[in-house]
């Protein structure tokens, strides 16, 4: 299952800081989007808000036209209760930047620890489905190790699989490569082409890998400026950006490889 995203007239402010200025935003259920753009530019804030982290100082978050931050109430809406929100989120998963692992845990106990006392499933249940996803991610042989003894890109590949054992309709990845050396960027980026290929989540995924967002996903948001400057196909975007901020910033990363 996938869900729609929608965002309108989406506020942030961190002090005098105001990140990301009045966003609209809709992303049909099962489609794909990468984010680009500089450092700072609220790419990583939008993920935050999705993920109930940080909450909008102004405007409304819909995942499949049901909004996180209020509920109905008498004639109308009234802020959502814990209960609404926790429910809302559950459709959505995150891979973090930096693994976020529990280090005293193995890679299968990671990945069972939210299914069991998230969801509730039984451990026989949360055990299967461990196996599951850190199989599809190629970690079938690295079920009792420790986060300690494993490289980068295995604990990233763990927390992508931890994320999916939530099975969410909604998944996030924030700049979930940038943290590993170079050789181990390709099979990440496999795994989340294949993810996307599949079609079976909505997937949102901020990353400074252009090929990749050109190539994976069917849309392209440049944010810059705390704004949405341009937002089409991806391969359009790349090859054809109607946008002077937008080919400024592409023609900067093209001299910068």
């Amino acid at each position: 299952m996938s869900a729609s995203i929608t965002l309108k007239n989406v506020h942030k402010r961190y002090g005098s800081n105001h990140v990301l200025r009045g966003i609209d935003l809709h992303i049909d259920a099962g489609q794909t989007v990468s984010v680009i753009g500089p450092s700072g530019s609220g790419k990583s804030t939008l993920l935050r808000l999705l993920m109930t982290l940080d909450k909008p100082d102004e405007g409304r978050i819909e995942i499949d036209g049901e909004s996180i931050w209020t509920m109905p109430g008498g004639s109308g809406e009234r802020p959502a209760d814990s209960a609404h929100v926790r429910r809302v989120r559950g459709k959505i998963g995150m891979v973090f930047q930096h693994f976020n692992l529990f280090p005293h845990m193995t890679a299968m106990a990671n990945v069972m620890e939210a299914p069991r006392h998230v969801l509730g499933l039984p451990k026989d249940e949360a055990a299967q489905r461990a196996r599951e996803y850190l199989g599809m991610v190629g970690l079938a042989d690295k079920l009792d190790a420790y986060p300690g003894n494993l490289s980068g890109g295995q604990k990233q590949r763990v927390g992508i699989a931890r994320a999916l054992a939530m099975r969410p309709e909604i998944m996030l990845f924030d700049e979930v490569t940038s943290a590993l050396d170079p050789e181990l960027v390709g099979g990440i980026l496999q795994i989340m082409k294949d993810l996307a290929d599949r079609g079976e989540m909505t997937m949102i995924i901020v990353t400074h890998q252009m090929s990749f967002a050109e190539k994976s996903s069917d849309r392209t948001l440049f944010f810059a400026d705390g704004n949405i400057v341009e937002d089409g196909p991806s391969e359009q975007l790349f090859r054809s950006p109607t946008q002077e901020r937008t080919q400024q910033f592409l023609q900067a990363v093209i001299e910068g490889t």
